[in-house]
This record gives C-alpha cells, structure tokens and sequence, in this order.
C-alpha cells in the first residue's frame, strides 16, 4: 500500500506546495499532477463536479504519483465518506468554527474504532495500490484531514480545534475569512485585519504544532507564507493558470489595445 508523502512531510515540518481543481477536467488534473505539485485538491464545494467525476479525477492524480485530495461541500457524515470511498488520501472541509464540528468531521474520516467511517469501498483501496483489506487496516493512517478557518469564531477555537487528534493541518480561505469578517456596522475588513487574522491562524498552528496554509495566488506570495511557517500552501487553480496565461498571450497579440481577463480568481 502507497504511503502518503504528504503527510509525512507535513509531520516533517516541511512547506508542501498544491493547486485547486475546478475544471473537473481529466486531461488537466493529469497534466498537473505530471508538474511536481505535492498535491492537487479537487474542489467540490465551488465547482459543478459530480461524485463520479471526483473518482476518475483523484485515481489520475494518484497513477501519477501526486497526492490527491478532495474539498468537500460540507462536513456531513455522507460527504466525507462520498470524499474517501472515490479514493481521496484526504479531506478539506470548509467553515469549521467549533470544536463539536471538527470532532464529527475526523470521525467520519476514520474507521472504528478511532471514527465511524463505514468499511465497503474497493475504489479507495486502488487508489493507494492495495487490497481492501490493507486498506481498512491502514487508511486511518494515511488519510489526511484539514480542517478550513474562515471566520472570527473559528480563530475563537481555534486552540481547542488544532489540538484535536486526527487533526492533520488548518487551511485558510482568505476570501471567506475577510467577508466573514465584516464588521457589525457594515463595513468590509481591511487587508490590515485579514493579516492581523491570518497571523492569530499561524501563531495558533505554531503554539499547538498544527501546519496551518492558505490559498495563495502567486508563487512569491507562497514562498513567504512559507517564510512565515505554513506548510500547506495552495497556489491559483486551474482556471487560473489557463486563463492568466490566455490573458497574457491575447494582450502580446493585441500590441498593448485593452484586455480584461473574463476570469480573475
């Protein structure tokens, strides 16, 4: 049975570097996956991708030797378990703010006696290259669970939420967090109190040994979120990459005429 690099090198310390699919593209989750990225996440909470879908995208992801992970809708039970049994080697859960939602969610992501996963998927064994029976043995192990903060009273509980058992690293989503962080009067936050926020996330991390990250549009961003301590670092998506680089070449074709990309995120 294949070991997941990813969370060893989490445990390690180490920065790891992945990329959003939204396309729910075969032929780009396979070209990624070939580009040296630690992981790819397939996200299902923003994207029109279907649970068959998710299957046939995380076994490309894994044949080719990168670590596929899954963003869920939500952190239901069914969910999770819809996640693991297509064969992801691990979760993103959105909009976590208590400590009862995170104990739910890394229970439906492992097998008792630890979790209350139901045994029954041979997909998710092929997708780490083993039999049913290792991985039922072993996919607690491997499987991988982060858990996203995005509001002020998910950096509440933080504390408490990071030191849970299970717990594999925290992942900002900066967007959501600064919405979430408009002020009673109506006032959207400012770049000063989503930094401000997104530190109390890596100081947490820090004091409780969680990796923390965040999704970043840039590589220079990336590196210095890296700087700064985080490890589980998202940089764009597909649909950045392809249609910064379409921007781009339509202004060279252009000769310096007016092009604004349909497509910023």
């Amino acid at each position: 049975m294949k070991t997941n690099t990813l969370k060893q090198r989490l445990k390690s310390g180490q920065p790891t570097f992945g990329t959003w699919l939204s396309l729910g593209e075969l032929m780009a989750a396979r070209i990624l996956a070939r580009m040296g990225f630690d992981w790819l996440t397939v996200d299902v909470e923003h994207s029109a991708v279907d649970w068959s879908q998710v299957a046939v995208l995380v076994a490309a992801i894994a044949d080719a030797g990168c670590v596929p992970l899954v963003r869920v809708p939500s952190g239901t039970h069914r969910d999770i378990k819809r996640a693991l049994d297509a064969g992801a080697w691990g979760i993103v859960v959105p909009m976590v703010d208590t400590v009862d939602q995170a104990k739910e969610i890394i229970a439906a992501a492992k097998f008792p006696p630890v979790g209350t996963r139901s045994l029954g998927s041979f997909v998710a064994a092929l997708s780490f290259d083993a039999v049913p029976q290792d991985y039922f043995a072993r996919g607690n192990d491997e499987i991988i669970v982060v858990l996203q903060t995005e509001s002020p009273l998910g950096i509440a509980n933080a504390e408490e939420i990071y030191r849970l058992p299970g717990l594999d690293a925290i992942f900002v989503g900066p967007a959501d967090l600064r919405a979430r962080l408009t002020g009673p009067d109506g006032q959207p936050a400012t770049d000063a109190d989503l930094d401000a926020a997104i530190e109390q996330v890596i100081a947490i991390g820090k004091a409780t040994a969680t990796p923390t990250g965040m999704h970043v549009m840039d590589a220079a961003t990336a590196k210095r979120r890296a700087a700064q301590g985080m490890q589980f670092i998202a940089v764009g998506s597909d649909v950045r990459f392809m249609s910064t680089e379409a921007t781009a070449t339509v202004k060279a074709l252009k000769a310096g005429a007016d092009v604004v990309a349909k497509v910023s995120y």
